[in-house]
């Protein structure tokens, strides 16, 4: 993990989600499971779970999961956009969609690719 970290504050479209998380933007990534294929997410590195803070709107958040059912990524249910998910491969860390941080421009970020696809148990996943 890196250690260029800034407290950063985000949100969903529609503002009900509101979050801060203290992480870098360094090196992102998408990854290339079927679902982040589909959603198209440019996302943080890794960081732990005490480093993200719901400010607002838990209770318009819905959980997806799918596959092995370990990951857990968290949509609002109000405007169905992506602000953060816990990890596969390590439960303990998370990582947010870097489109939800308010003030930081993911179209000027290099971004590597998450192999999240060789993870699969199932076909196509």
């Amino acid at each position: 993990m890196s250690t260029n970290t800034q407290l950063l504050h985000g949100a969903c479209h529609c503002g009900r989600v509101r979050f801060e998380v203290r992480t870098a933007l360094a090196p992102a990534s998408r990854c290339n499971c079927s679902l982040c294929r589909r959603k198209g997410a440019l996302m943080t590195p890794p960081f732990a779970a005490a480093e993200l803070a719901i400010l607002s709107g838990e209770d318009a958040l819905t959980l997806y999961q799918f596959n092995t059912r370990v990951a857990k990524h968290y949509f609002c249910k109000h405007c169905g956009i992506y602000p953060f998910h816990q990890t596969r491969k390590d439960p303990q860390l998370w990582r947010v969609n870097i489109g939800c941080l308010e003030g930081v421009d993911p179209y000027t970020l290099d971004a590597g690719l998450s192999d999240g696809a060789s993870l699969s148990v199932v076909e196509d996943a």
